[in-house]
């Protein structure tokens, strides 16, 4: 994988916003933790939140989408997922007990799996679905962001899946952006982004939370 780039701070989650603030890990697609989600994280904090953005690809990150995918394979659920609680609970050591997430391609995936345990309060996934086989009940509500032109994996097929989460009693919200396509968030990767979809769903994403993690 000769496309991959070092991360400062790797291993290491990074933190943004007041402590005392509600909660909020923030979760990178395949492409790893790259520039933009600072300026994603410093947003969500604006808005009166403590942020987490751990580095779930061990200190590399990537522009190339045929590195980004071998990134992903070569994921450990596991331990991704318990980095994400490590995450969670730092951020919750200064920051209040109500918590979100909000994942992005693989990270919206693990978000989802990760509620399926009950420590969130409230998950946003963008371009994300589980399929029958990893999907249980996720006992908190869900904002999903969708891309207009999107490919999915067997058995992740999203009406199937919004259908069982709303078959299990999840609160369950979603939305399209017409003329988008898979990443159209992820401003690093100039290929795929859409900076109005972005921006819009980065609005929903905020009054989202903030119904959800604030009294």
């Amino acid at each position: 994988m000769s496309q991959l780039v070092p991360i400062p701070s790797p291993g290491e989650s990074l933190f943004y916003g007041e402590p005392g603030n509600p909660v909020v890990v923030v979760l990178h697609d395949a492409y790893g933790r790259l520039p933009w989600l600072e300026q994603f994280a410093e947003a969500v904090a604006s808005r009166g939140f403590r942020v987490a953005v751990p580095d779930l690809f061990g200190g590399v990150c990537t522009i190339d989408e045929a590195t980004a995918t071998e990134l992903m394979n070569g994921l450990d659920i596991g331990t991704a997922l318990a980095e994400i609680d490590d995450a969670m609970v730092e951020a919750q050591h200064t920051g209040s007990e109500r918590v979100g997430l909000v994942g992005f391609s693989v990270g919206g995936w693990l978000a989802l799996l990760h509620a399926q345990a009950g420590a969130a309060d409230a998950v946003v996934a963008y371009y994300a679905s589980l399929g029958p086989r990893d999907h249980g009940v996720i006992p908190c509500p869900v904002l999903l962001q969708w891309a207009e032109k999107d490919e999915w994996d067997e058995g992740e097929d999203p009406e199937e899946f919004v259908a069982r989460l709303k078959d299990h009693g999840t609160p369950v919200t979603q939305f399209g952006y017409v003329g988008t396509q898979h990443a159209f968030a992820n401003a690093s990767v100039a290929a795929h982004v859409n900076l109005q979809a972005a921006a819009l769903a980065f609005a929903r994403t905020a009054v989202f939370l903030e119904s959800n993690l604030v009294d």
